[in-house]
């Protein structure tokens, strides 16, 4: 069976490098903090706590330019950015450039879409992300989701409001199939659940091939072609996008594949916005031919008032916040000082590596 070296924040060994000495130490780590400190605290752990023997904060900024030119002579080699930095994409190929010494970069989040460049793609240093530190509260959603039209959630509603008491029919989950569009660490979190409520379980991943304990969880995996989405689409009674946004994936739910879907499916998007024809899936929405949808990224985000989406009965709206739990970017952080950045400088393979070129 193939080892996979990513992180799982409920799975993964916590703790290997507590007992961490100088003697330890393989390689030291001068790290560059990319962020903006007046409008973030959830660096805490790299901007204040203690670091692992052989690690050195050199300096904290947000733009190339506050970071001063003498800091070369400690030759930086650990970049650590965060989306509090505003236009990342351009600040971070500019610091790579300003100090060639960085080996490695580390991003907070888990997608890498405000970081993506031609520079970047194209540089020699190593990245890794925060991967699996947000699963777990998007699958309970995922969940939450498919209950709240498979019970009827929105007409009890307006029953309440109405004062009606008017008994329906309802939906089991148990034996329908889910159909998952990417099937990273988000995805697989997802099947483990779905798994427990009896569905059956459907993947679209760019390995199909791949043979792991985590495909062990789907009853079909499917490759990511047009026919293959187009045949999980019009298998599955809810279907949850994870997809992360790349070159490739942008406008991959198309309006082909809002054709093909099954009657009366639900459709949740948890990844990007821009993986989805959003005016495809409104024309879905309003045809009866999805049921309903579970949304929480959009296409332009905050969700102009002027949106449709805003007006459909039929849709779940959730302003891009499933994942953010009061904690989840200092554990972020966290994982960055106790887990990765030990790996670094004890010279072992990091987890979370990151395909720069495409993007996830």
């Amino acid at each position: 069976m193939t080892t996979y070296k990513y992180w799982n924040r409920e799975e993964s060994e916590h703790g290997k490098y507590a007992e961490m000495t100088k003697d330890d130490v393989k390689k030291e780590a001068k790290i560059l903090s990319l962020c903006d400190p007046s409008n973030d605290d959830t660096n805490v752990a790299l901007h204040q706590g203690q670091l692992p023997p052989g690690a050195t904060l050199v300096a904290i900024g947000k733009t190339a330019e506050d970071f001063d030119d003498s800091l070369k002579e400690q030759k930086p080699n650990v970049i650590f950015v965060s989306p509090s930095c505003p236009l990342a994409r351009v600040q971070l190929p500019a610091l790579l450039q300003k100090f060639p010494t960085v080996e490695w970069v580390h991003a907070q989040s888990a997608g890498i879409d405000f970081l993506v460049s031609d520079e970047l793609s194209q540089s020699t240093v190593t990245m890794t992300n925060a991967k699996g530190q947000f699963s777990s509260s998007l699958a309970e959603y995922a969940m939450l989701a498919c209950s709240y039209f498979a019970k009827g959630l929105p007409k009890l509603e307006r029953q309440k409001r109405a004062k009606v008491w008017s008994k329906f029919d309802i939906d089991e989950l148990r034996g329908k199939t889910m159909g998952i569009v990417g099937y990273g660490d988000i995805g697989r979190a997802v099947a483990k659940l779905a798994k427990v409520y009896g569905m059956k379980i459907v993947a679209l991943r760019r390995n199909p091939r791949r043979n792991t304990d985590e495909e062990k969880l789907c009853d079909v995996v499917l490759g990511n072609d047009k026919k293959s989405l187009n045949k999980l689409m019009s298998e599955s009674d809810y279907i949850v996008c994870s997809a992360p946004s790349t070159i490739e994936t942008r406008g991959m739910v198309n309006a082909a594949a809002f054709a093909a879907v099954k009657d009366n499916a639900v459709f949740l998007n948890l990844g990007r916005g821009l993986v989805v024809d959003e005016e495809a899936m409104i024309k879905a929405l309003k045809s009866g031919k999805l049921k309903g949808a579970a949304l929480d990224v959009f296409i332009e985000e905050p969700l102009p008032e002027d949106n449709e989406l805003w007006d459909l009965e039929n849709v779940l709206i959730s302003p891009h916040n499933m994942d953010q739990t009061a904690t989840f970017m200092h554990e972020a952080t966290e994982f960055f000082v106790n887990e990765n950045l030990p790996r670094f400088i004890c010279a072992e393979e990091l987890l979370n590596p990151v395909d720069k070129v495409a993007g996830y």
